[in-house]
């Protein structure tokens, strides 16, 4: 059974699963590589890593125009109900639960996380990542915004998965050789890198991280998808 998987820029990917039901995560629709005329068709969850705008941005409104449910940790969740967004549901670090025919984990992250609400700016909690276990028993790992840290590889004992989502672009989140330390604590199977090119800054590439990890001996595909490019998986 194939999921599709298409990177719509920055950390902003959609999920289509096998029975038509489809995950948004981190929806961003606005980011500069956003691909143009693209449409999101269905969108029965969302997941959101952390309450930086560049992930929740379009949140609000992708839940309100699809009836999405949103998965986010407590504290942001909190402040989404409060601005009236529905379907919402806190959980933390550890939970899962099931939805999309999914069971989907909230992991670890390490990063910082805040909403700027008018002129203040909100605590949202600890940043996370989110494991999607498929119907088919495959798992995919999105990090959400993070460094490299030595617990990825209970993420790996725990639930293997197959293909890991991890930023790449630096300053922000970790750069590729934090990435390719990543894939050594994973052990995945393929990469998606996010995060990167959005902005100048944000100088990491799929090629630096790919010429590390062939360094390193790892048997890891580093994908390279164009924003709006669907990878069969």
């Amino acid at each position: 059974m194939s999921v599709a998987i298409t990177w719509l820029g920055h950390s902003t990917v959609e999920i289509k699963l096998p029975e038509g039901q489809a995950i948004l995560v981190d929806p961003w629709l606005e980011n500069p590589k956003f691909p143009a005329g693209y449409e999101l068709e269905r969108v029965d969850v969302i997941l959101l890593t952390h309450g930086h705008f560049d992930h929740i941005a379009q949140a609000a409104d992708v839940a309100a125009k699809h009836g999405s449910k949103v998965f986010a940790i407590f504290e942001l969740a909190t402040w989404l109900e409060s601005k009236g967004v529905e379907n919402v549901t806190g959980m933390n670090k550890g939970g899962s639960v099931e939805a999309a025919g999914c069971r989907i984990t909230m992991t670890h992250a390490q990063h910082s996380s805040m909403v700027q609400d008018g002129d203040a700016m909100i605590y949202a909690g600890e940043a996370a990542g989110f494991v999607i276990q498929c119907p088919d028993g495959r798992s995919l790992y999105h990090a959400g915004d993070t460094n490299v840290f030595s617990d990825m590889a209970l993420i790996r004992r725990l639930y293997n998965p197959e293909l890991a989502m991890l930023p790449i672009g630096d300053l922000y989140t970790m750069d590729p050789k934090e990435a390719a330390v990543a894939c050594e604590f994973l052990a995945p199977k393929q990469v998606l890198p996010l995060h990167w090119g959005t902005f100048p800054p944000l100088t990491g590439t799929p090629a630096k991280l790919r010429d590390l990890v062939d360094a390193a001996g790892l048997s890891v595909e580093i994908l390279e998808p164009q924003p709006g490019e669907t990878l069969i998986w």
